[in-house]
Parts: C-alpha cells; sequence; structure tokens
C-alpha cells in the first residue's frame, strides 16, 4: 500500500472492476433469466484512526428473522424514497451504526453484487472521520468492530470453502480476522476490492 491507504482505495477504484456475484464459485446455481434482482446497498467505511485504516463492519443480531448473526456492511435495500444506491447506504449506515453522513466523504462505487438471495447489492466506498464514534442499533446489530484495511486487502488472507446450502453444496470467500468470520457476500466483495488494489 501507498504512504495513504486510503488515496490509494480512490485511485484503485478508478480502475476498471467488473460485477461479482455469489455465483462466481458455484456457476451451475446462476439464477434463470426472469428473476430480476431486488437492488440494495452497503456502505464500505474506511475509518482512518489511531491504529491505522480500518473498515468497519457489523454483526448481525442473532435475533434477526434474515442471516441472524452474520458479519456484514451497514446496509440494505435501496427504498423508494432513496436518490440511487449511495443515499441508501447512506441512510442504512446512519441507522445501523449512528454514522453522520456528514462525517462520510464518498470515495467511489462498485460494480454490483449479485446474491444467492435475490439481491443486487452495490458497494459503496467512502472515507469516514477519525472522530466517529460507532453506536449499534439495538434490536438489528449486536456489535460494530473494524478490521485493518491491509488484513482485507491481501489476497493471501483468502480462503475457499464450502457447505452444503438447500441440498447443494456451494462455496464462497472467507476473510477471517479474530474472533470474526467474515463469509460470503461481504468477503466476496472485499476480495473484489483487494483485486482492484492489486491491479
Amino acid at each position: 500500500m501507498t504512504a495513504d491507504p486510503i488515496e490509494a482505495v480512490r485511485a484503485a477504484l478508478d480502475r476498471p472492476g467488473r460485477d461479482t456475484s455469489d455465483f462466481d464459485l458455484n456457476p451451475e446455481a446462476s439464477p434463470g433469466v426472469g428473476n430480476p434482482p431486488r437492488p440494495a446497498a452497503v456502505l464500505v467505511p474506511l475509518w482512518r484512526c489511531a491504529e491505522g485504516v480500518r473498515v468497519i463492519l457489523t454483526k448481525r443480531s442473532s435475533r434477526l428473522r434474515h442471516h441472524p448473526g452474520q458479519i456484514a456492511f451497514p446496509g440494505g435495500k435501496i427504498d423508494a424514497g432513496d436518490d440511487g444506491p449511495v443515499a441508501a447506504a447512506l441512510r442504512e449506515a446512519e441507522e445501523e451504526i449512528a454514522l453522520d453522513r456528514g462525517r462520510v466523504h464518498l470515495l467511489g462505487v462498485m460494480a454490483p453484487h449479485r446474491t444467492v438471495t435475490g439481491f443486487s447489492v452495490t458497494p459503496v466506498v467512502a472515507a469516514v472521520e477519525e472522530s466517529f464514534v460507532p453506536r449499534p442499533e439495538i434490536g438489528e446489530v449486536d456489535e460494530v468492530f473494524a478490521v485493518p484495511l491491509a488484513h482485507l486487502m491481501a489476497p493471501a488472507n483468502y480462503r475457499v470453502e464450502g457447505r452444503i446450502w438447500l441440498g447443494q453444496r456451494r462455496q464462497y470467500y472467507t476473510v477471517p480476522y479474530g474472533p470474526y468470520y467474515i463469509w460470503g457476500a461481504t468477503a466476496r466483495i472485499l476480495r473484489a476490492l483487494a483485486d482492484r488494489m492489486g491491479g
């Protein structure tokens, strides 16, 4: 990485990227024609703090109906009142981790990621001011934590693992960090950014 990792990310986002999906490692499970994905957006927050640049992630509440306990970016469905994916990502981050959009500086938008659950997720990458203090939304987020950007941008830290899902074996990326098991769409989006950084 360069002396300023955030500027390195900004430069990487200026280079061409490609669409990614949960089907990259599982082409036989690719969705059929006639199943348009629902639009969603996530914020990939790069937080410059005393320990260096870190990526803010959440651990979803274990009480949620969908994806309980999983590691995720702040984000969700794009609502009718949202002015596109950037607005949706900022709104969700404000709701989930109390991130005031005034403390966010947009770096770029990545190509959409298609999930196996039927969403087209646009990752919005942004820098977050050091003074930000995360506060998880009770009921939706159990924990907010931050992972060093350098760890997530090193392809050697990624593994491909698999499990049986709906009767079929599904493969996916993982990038573990300490007690946190980062996998699935979150890991795939991070790996796509890491590939750009190496490009």
